[in-house]
């Protein structure tokens, strides 16, 4: 093995460790997760497939109209910021 192959192994894996520590987290003040949910239903999509923290929103995916559509809540009250077609 090469000598400097652990030096960057660690490297690499402090990185990894860094990248993890700063993803995206739901707020103290945030809307719980399933009260997001529960309005988006509300706001007329009929399933949420995925949603999680991201940029200081919530992001998720549902169907809307037959269509799968890709959408952003306030993180506070869980309204829908935005939504678009997700082709």
């Amino acid at each position: 093995m090469n000598r400097s192959a652990p030096v960057v192994i660690a490297i690499v894996l402090s990185a990894i460790a860094v990248s993890a520590a700063h993803a995206d987290r739901p707020g103290a003040d945030w809307m719980p997760i399933q009260q997001v949910i529960e309005k988006v239903l509300k706001s007329g999509f009929t399933l949420v497939s995925k949603i999680e923290a991201d940029d200081g929103r919530w992001e998720g995916e549902g169907i809307k109209d037959g269509q799968k559509m890709k959408f952003h809540a306030d993180a506070k009250t869980g309204e829908i910021i935005s939504a678009r077609p997700d082709r």
